[in-house]
């Protein structure tokens, strides 16, 4: 086998349809798109419907834009760090899955927030802390880690 002998299986390829070339061609004349009409005479986009108001007409705009460099976090509260956590564990995103505490991690990581009280000490390692949370968890004794 040589590499001028490779070509695709036999039936594969089709040859090119020619258009108007002529009558003997079976193309030619009408070129295969029937007698009369808008689409015999011109290209009609897809998204044409007919004279009626198109979709993209009949919707209403939607106000304001989508952030490309929005940062979406999985929230955690103190409060909830305080009813599911001993004194002197270290809370991580993994532990929090593992444990059911969240469902999933979002893109940019676990955000630790300050609502609740929490009296424990606790070492909590988030990518990212609300200042009240932050605050909260140093006076009760505990440690804040930033991933």
């Amino acid at each position: 086998m040589f590499l001028h002998e490779l070509g695709p299986n036999p039936g594969a390829t089709h040859r090119r349809k020619r258009i108007g070339r002529g009558i003997g061609s079976g193309h030619g004349k009408t070129g295969g798109r029937g007698t009369k009409g808008q689409k015999a005479r011109d290209q009609v986009p897809l998204t044409f419907e007919g004279g009626q108001t198109p979709l993209h007409r009949r919707l209403p705009r939607l106000k304001g834009f989508k952030n490309p460099n929005h940062k979406e976090y999985t929230i955690v509260n103190v409060a909830l760090l305080e009813e599911r956590f001993e004194a002197g564990e270290i809370v991580t995103p993994e532990l929090l899955l593992e444990r059911r505490i969240i469902k999933k991690l979002e893109k940019d990581g676990l955000k630790v927030l300050g609502e609740g009280e929490l009296t424990k000490s606790l070492t909590v390692r988030a990518h990212k802390f609300s200042k009240s949370a932050e605050q909260k968890i140093t006076a009760a004794g505990g440690s804040v880690e930033a991933i």
